[in-house]
C-alpha cells in the first residue's frame, strides 16, 4: 500500500504483541516524519538491546552480562525464591518493594495442549539451585490461569517431598473493586484465600 521501506516498518511494527496495523501505521509515520536522531536512537537502543542482553546464568531473568542486577545484589535473602513464568513477571513483583529474595524464570507455563510438558521448563534448573543456594522455600508466582495452575501444583508436587517450603501467591479481589464486578472464580478464590482480621 505505501512505498516499500514504509510499508515493511509497518509490516515488522505490526508483528510486535499489542500493537495493530492502524497503531504499526502511526508509529512509522511518526518515525518518519519526526526527527530523524529520535528514529536514529530508537534503531540503535534496538539493535544494542540484541547485541548486549541475553539470560542471567542463575535465575534466567534478563542480564547485561553473566548475572543480572538482581543476583548481583548481595543484601538478597538467598533462602526465599519466586517462581515466575517469565522475566516481565519479575518487574511487577519488585515494584511492589515487599519482597527482597531471589528469582526463577521457568519459561512459561505447563501447557500439554500446546506440547509444553516440563522438559521445556526450567523445572532441572531449579531443583539445581537448592541445595547450593540454601533455598528454604519456593513462592509461586505463575498466573491465575489453568496452566499457572498447573504449573504450580508440579512444583507443590516435585518440590515439597525434597523437603521445600512451597506457597503461592494469594489471589482474590482487587483492592478498590466492588463484588458486583467480581467473577466467580475470583470471587471464590478471595472465599479460600481469606485471612483473620
Amino acid at each position: 500500500m505505501f512505498e516499500g521501506p514504509v510499508q515493511r516498518l509497518i509490516d515488522e511494527l505490526s508483528r510486535l504483541p499489542g500493537i495493530g496495523g492502524k497503531s504499526a501505521q502511526r508509529l512509522a509515520f511518526h518515525l518518519l516524519t519526526g526527527e530523524e536522531a529520535d528514529a536514529r536512537r530508537l534503531a540503535s537502543a534496538i539493535v544494542d538491546m540484541r547485541d548486549q542482553v541475553g539470560q542471567c546464568e542463575r535465575c534466567y531473568n534478563v542480564a547485561a552480562g553473566e548475572l543480572c542486577a538482581i543476583c548481583r545484589d548481595v543484601k538478597r535473602d538467598d533462602s526465599l525464591v519466586v517462581v515466575v513464568e517469565r522475566p516481565q513477571d519479575i518487574v511487577v513483583v519488585e515494584k511492589t518493594q515487599e519482597f527482597r529474595g531471589r528469582y526463577h524464570v521457568l519459561g512459561g507455563a505447563l501447557s500439554p495442549i500446546n506440547g509444553i510438558g516440563p522438559g521445556q521448563l526450567r523445572f532441572d534448573e531449579l531443583k539445581g539451585r537448592l541445595e547450593p543456594e540454601g533455598i528454604a522455600e519456593l513462592i509461586v508466582a505463575t498466573n491465575p490461569t489453568v496452566e499457572g495452575d498447573t504449573t504450580a501444583m508440579y512444583i507443590a508436587r516435585e518440590f515439597k517431598p525434597l523437603g521445600m517450603k512451597v506457597t503461592r501467591l494469594a489471589s482474590g479481589l482487587p483492592v478498590g473493586g466492588d463484588l458486583d464486578y467480581a467473577d466467580e472464580l475470583t470471587l471464590g478464590r478471595a472465599l479460600t484465600g481469606r485471612s483473620e482480621l
